[in-house]
């Protein structure tokens, strides 16, 4: 089945605790079942992005890069599954590891490198690209794929983002 791809919204970031805060404004619209691939390259601020988010589900634990351990795995208002597929060369390491399943439908994952799923990556899904400097600061980029995130767009227009040009 092809993607369909929403607008896309943009948001600049000054900062890593703008970026925390926006991302926990995105957590409130979580349904059981969402994706959202972050995008981006390494100290992007994919991290950072994922402890905002679970702050914004009410995760009270310290999120950190599960990049050795591949996935963290959080209790909130929804279980949180933060993926690293960093060290993985294909979606078939991902899929035999164990590292998608059937329980991540009931709350929301976030993956880091989805690129890794290359033709396995789900069509329903967030994009969340993650592009910036030296600095702290940062430009956001959404993207709704399938259906149901569009959700994540009206919140992200109320929190601040722009139509991408």
């Amino acid at each position: 089945m092809a993607t369909r791809e929403e607008a896309a919204l943009e948001l600049d970031s000054g900062s890593p605790d703008a970026t925390r805060t926006f991302a926990a404004a995105l957590a409130a619209v979580a349904v059981p079942g969402d994706v959202l691939c972050l995008w981006g390259e390494l100290g992007a601020g994919k991290t950072v992005f994922a402890k905002g988010f679970g702050a914004g589900l009410g995760v009270r634990d310290t999120i950190s890069s599960p990049t050795f351990v591949l996935m963290g795995e959080y209790a909130g208002r929804l279980p949180l599954f933060h993926i690293d597929l960093y060290r993985l060369a294909s979606a078939t390491e991902a899929i035999d590891g164990g590292l998608l399943d059937d329980r991540e439908g009931t709350g929301v994952v976030l993956i880091e490198w989805p690129d890794r799923l290359g033709t396995a990556l789900p069509d329903d899904r967030l994009d969340v690209r993650i592009d910036g400097g030296d600095d702290d600061r940062r430009t956001l980029r959404l993207a709704a794929h399938g259906r149901g995130h569009d959700r994540y767009l009206a919140t992200a227009l109320a929190a601040g983002a722009r139509r991408a040009t």
